[in-house]
Formats: structure tokens, sequence, C-alpha cells
């Protein structure tokens, strides 16, 4: 194994650790529901992307078991679920606030996932699909699991950021505007540039 996969296996490595943690974390809140809500988020995340694999939409060609699976479903089923259960956890009861919330979510994700496929062999694009498709389907994603969280955690066991919060000059105003400001300067960067030398 040369240093290359190595790199890789231990982007997967650690991406499936940490993931595991912060779940944990969170379940132990209630551990009934949102290990079940965790289970079924890595269920149906793992689902779709080996339809998207089987598809040709995209593949991965650095996995921690080749021999076992097509695709990483040992983060898919971590990485995923764990953003869950911090939306559900954490987002803001009120839309006009959990938008910006699941904004910022989408958005470090898409950042995480451009910098693997530019960086990396853990993913490559294939046919038909591009960033818009990824961006598309992260938002489909959280916010169906956003309602299916819902409606299984009860709000004892939520703890929303408040809606104050996210008043001009408090914290969360200033971290989520900052992470969707400058998310979008480096996607348009990203996306100039893929224009441009194509």
């Amino acid at each position: 194994m040369n240093l290359y996969w190595s790199t890789e296996l231990l982007i997967l490595a650690l991406a499936t650790t940490f993931s595991i943690v912060g779940s944990l974390l969170i379940i132990r809140f209630d551990w009934k529901r949102y290990g079940l809500l965790f289970l079924i988020s890595g269920l149906v995340g793992n689902i779709l992307c080996y339809i998207f694999v089987k598809t040709g939409f995209y593949s991965f060609p650095v996995r921690i078991f080749p021999k076992i699976s097509i695709m990483p479903f040992e983060a898919i089923l971590t990485v995923f679920p764990f953003y869950v259960l911090l939306g559900v956890r954490y987002s803001p009861k009120s839309w006009a606030y959990k938008i910006p919330f699941y904004w910022t979510i989408v958005h470090l994700g898409m950042l995480g996932e451009t910098l693997i496929l530019n960086s990396t062999k853990l993913i490559d694009y294939n046919f038909k699909w591009d960033f818009w498709d990824s961006y598309t389907w992260w938002w489909i994603y959280f916010l169906l699991f956003d309602w299916i969280g819902n409606l299984m955690v009860p709000e004892k066991a939520q703890r929303p950021i408040s809606q104050d919060s996210f008043r001009y000059g408090k914290w969360a105003w200033i971290v989520f505007h900052f992470i969707v400001i400058i998310t979008i300067f480096l996607g348009g960067l990203y996306l100039g540039g893929v224009m441009f030398f194509q």
C-alpha cells in the first residue's frame, strides 16, 4: 500500500471515528430514538449511494474494504447520520432560522466533498454528475431527515439554537454568515475555474 492510498484510508478512518464519537454524544440524550434515527439515515444514505454508484454517476476508487463493497459504506453509515443527528438536536424550530442552519451544514459538507474530489482519489464524478447534483441531494437528504427526526425525537431530547442567537451581531449570526459567505466565495472560484479551464 503506497503513501497516497494510506493518506486516503486515514481520512476515511478519521471521518468515521469522529462521526461515531460525535453521534454517541448525541445518542446518549435518547438512545432509542436517536439511535434508530442514526440507523435509518445511515441505511438510506447507503442505499442512495449504492444506486448512484451502480448508475455510474460517481465512483469510489479508494475504499477501506474494496473486496466487500463498491463504496465506503462505513463512512456513509456514520458521517451522514452524524450530520442528521446534529441537525435534529440543534436546528432552530423556526424555518426562518432552520434554513441558514442547514445552509451552513450543506456548505461545509460540499466544501469537504469538493476538497476530497480535487485532492484525493476517494471519489470521482462520472456520468452526468457534478457539483450541483451533489449540492441538491445534500439538501434533499438533510431536510427529509430533519422532518423525520422531528417526528421521532421528542422536544425534550432536542436543544435547538435559540432564535435570538441568529439576530444581528449575535454569535450564531456571525458564525453562520461567515461560513456561508466564505463557502459561496470559494464555490464561485471553483466553478469559475472549472468553466475557464474546460
